[in-house]
């Protein structure tokens, strides 16, 4: 027989601790290892069982007497009104509840730990339907298929069906078993003595995992699970105006359910590549078009870029280095609303290099002609310098 471990190291306290926090300790350990909460888990219920053993010797005045004196030796797991049956409780109730007076374990523990009774005999049926998890995976796409939209043929790992065993978990030739412990139920009911008295509650049978049925030879394929991995191919449609980052969610392309339960999703990042003409703000757009110095004196048509094709943009005479015009409508979709951002087209001038003689003959010649009416930004910052001079002089003595 394994050695048992002390009653007080059990519950998390000190020898000396008083009943109030001997019930308070029993409380946080029971809701953590009670049964309901881990249908799958038969440590959690041998832990439970732990808990409440000692429980039952802490919380009896007497009992706890005879173990603080002689230890394990001196106290029967048996003892007490309750006698031997399952899993230990409180100690000084010799009444009880039975399934008869309609009480169940799991509607005391609703209202002695705020509801979670309820909560874990839904999740406490393994035969119950069960959502597929959700899987990721991210796609890269181009910058034009982030503003247009894009069909994608995308492969991901998920969950199947077995063909081998067609989804029962039984090597071909064999079939499932009706569980011997629970008698296909997937619940074994048993015996709690509680604060409240004697009760009867139920819990996943430890010997099927709650599914009622119990296999004798599992697939060698997917080792009795019903499931295999497979690469699958799903086709995504990527809307128009998508983002570098953006998560698209595919709904029913995850891991198949359970028991009949619908498949989880597809969480598709996307990455946009970045493009040779065009910089994404928000839902507008950007470029940077160069023109030169005569485009910018005189005007000119020039050819713009958009997603939607090229168009022809007049830029008026005497236009500024870096002047930014904007063309409506031009930019990209908005996600799940009517209409697009604008296209922001920004003019770099370029300043010739390499002039031969005759070509700066020619622009000195054409420099000496101009006057400060030509310069609006040159005239005015010409006057905001003299009298910045004149201030030193007169200020400063410079």
């Amino acid at each position: 027989m394994a050695e048992k471990r002390d009653y007080y190291e059990v519950l998390g306290i000190q020898k000396g601790a008083t009943e109030d926090e001997i019930k308070k300790a029993y409380r946080k350990m029971a809701k953590m290892y009670h049964p309901d909460l881990h249908p799958d888990d038969p440590q959690a219920a041998e832990k439970f069982k732990e808990v409440n053993e000692a429980n039952d010797v802490l919380s009896d005045p007497q009992k706890r007497q005879r173990y603080d004196q002689f230890g394990h030796a001196g106290v029967d797991p048996s003892y007490g009104a309750g006698g031997p049956g399952g899993f230990g409780g409180f100690g000084g109730f010799s009444g009880g509840f039975s399934s008869e007076d309609g009480i169940d374990l799991g509607d005391i523990f609703d209202s002695f730990f705020g509801g979670m009774g309820g909560s874990s005999r839904a999740s406490a049926n393994p035969n119950a339907p069960r959502r597929g998890s959700d899987i990721s995976t991210s796609y890269t796409i181009s910058f034009m298929e982030a503003c247009k939209g894009v069909s994608a043929s995308i492969e991901v790992n998920r969950s199947e069906v077995c063909d081998t065993c067609n989804g029962n978990g039984a090597q071909p030739g064999t079939t499932p078993k009706t569980c011997s412990e629970c008698g296909g139920t997937g619940k074994i009911r048993f015996t709690q003595r509680t604060l409240f008295g004697s009760m009867q509650s139920t819990r996943a049978c430890t010997k099927c995992g709650g599914r009622g049925k119990t296999i004798d030879s599992p697939c060698q394929t997917c080792r009795g699970t019903g499931r295999v991995q497979k690469r699958q191919t799903v086709t995504v449609n990527i809307p128009a105006g998508i983002d570098d980052g953006q998560i698209l969610r595919v709904a029913g392309q995850g891991n198949m359910g359970q028991n009949g339960g619908q498949r989880g999703d597809l969480n598709v990042k996307i990455f946009v590549k970045k493009d040779a003409l065009f910089e994404r703000k928000g839902f507008d757009i950007w470029t940077e078009i160069p023109i030169t110095y005569s485009q910018a004196v005189l005007g000119d048509e020039i050819t713009v870029p958009t997603i939607d094709g090229n168009v022809t943009y007049t830029v008026p005479a005497g236009t500024q280095p870096d002047t930014i015009f904007r063309l409506r409508g031009k930019g990209v979709q908005r996600l799940q609303r009517d209409g697009r951002g604008d296209q922001l087209v920004k003019v770099v001038l370029e300043v010739p290099k390499n002039l031969n003689k005759k070509q700066k003959d020619a622009l000195i010649a054409f420099s000496e002609q101009l006057t400060e009416k030509n310069y609006e930004k040159k005239s005015g910052f010409s006057e905001r310098l003299k009298k910045f001079t004149d201030d030193l002089k007169k200020n400063f003595g410079m």
